[in-house]
């Protein structure tokens, strides 16, 4: 059975009206993403920002979505030579993690393109970067490399990019190198440096030690002395101890006699034991005593 007339113009009517309200719900329907913001542009002129995520619907026709990513974004910036405040050569190398903060200030100044919005953050950074070294010394420079000398460029960087909605999460120097024909000298000095700071700590040391031998050696030579000088005493106290004993013995005439005997038996007793061969007169003492005369 064929297709009348009217049949084929239902179809067609309907086949276009599909056309058309899939066109309608193209220009009326938008998304938003995680990380995403949509401004609505009604004749030239910002009319909304939509940041929550899912399905939204706008004038169509009238109205444009212009989106932007809010997300951190990584940006390398080319190499820059920089000047110490000691009026050292440098070269900074630096990275960026930056993201849209105000998405209206970013549409407004920069129109929401991403290329211009690298451009003025390159800028910004490299005069942080410029203003923040330049300000230092070259071995200050060295000793805030890492946190410290990021949290600077990083802070410097936001007061000037700030007014274009944007806001620069991390801005730091990944490379922070010396020119060619400067490392050597620059080395060297660090060398002399650090020998001249091992040489005084040696020169300490050496100090010291000589300072804790001298305390010794005085402590020494103290006990020393006291103890020779208690030995002297106790010898002095001994010999007159010794002495009130002999005169003791001596004063005592029983005493005395049997003390002299004791003498000679003394004596005799140290000739005999180096076997010497002994003469005695008979009146001599020695005599008397072997003989038991008196």
């Amino acid at each position: 059975m064929k297709t009348s007339k009217k049949g084929i113009i239902a179809i067609v009517l309907v086949v276009v009206a599909a056309i058309a309200l899939i066109i309608f719900l193209n220009a009326t329907l938008y998304t938003v993403k995680v990380n995403e913001a949509a401004i609505i542009i009604r004749l030239g002129k910002i009319q909304s920002i939509e940041e929550t995520p899912g399905l939204h619907i706008h004038a169509p026709f009238i109205e444009s979505v212009n989106k932007v990513y809010t997300g951190d974004i990584l940006y390398d910036i080319p190499v820059s030579d920089v000047i110490t405040s000691d009026k050292k050569s440098m070269i900074a190398d630096n990275y960026v993690v930056w993201s849209i903060s105000n998405p209206t200030k970013y549409y407004q100044t920069l129109g929401a393109r991403r290329g211009r919005a690298e451009e003025r953050i390159e800028a910004a950074v490299y005069n942080a970067t410029k203003n923040t070294i330049s300000s230092m010394k070259q071995d200050e420079i060295i000793a805030a490399r890492g946190s410290t000398l990021t949290d600077m460029i990083t802070k410097a960087s936001n007061s000037d990019i700030s007014q274009y909605g944007i806001t620069i999460e991390l801005a730091e120097i990944k490379a922070l190198d010396l020119p060619d024909d400067n490392k050597e000298a620059v080395y060297e000095r660090m060398i002399s440096e650090r020998n001249n700071i091992a040489a005084s700590y040696t020169a300490k040391g050496a100090a010291e030690a000589q300072k804790i031998k001298n305390e010794t050696d005085r402590e020494v030579t103290i006990l020393t002395a006291k103890a020779e000088k208690d030995a002297a005493k106790i010898e002095a106290e001994g010999e007159a101890e010794y002495m009130r004993i002999l005169s003791d013995a001596y004063n005592d005439e029983g005493k005395a006699e049997f003390y002299n005997f004791l003498r000679s038996l003394d004596s005799l007793d140290s000739l005999v034991n180096e076997n010497n061969t002994i003469i005695l007169d008979k009146n001599s003492e020695f005599a008397k005593i072997l003989y038991g005369n008196q």
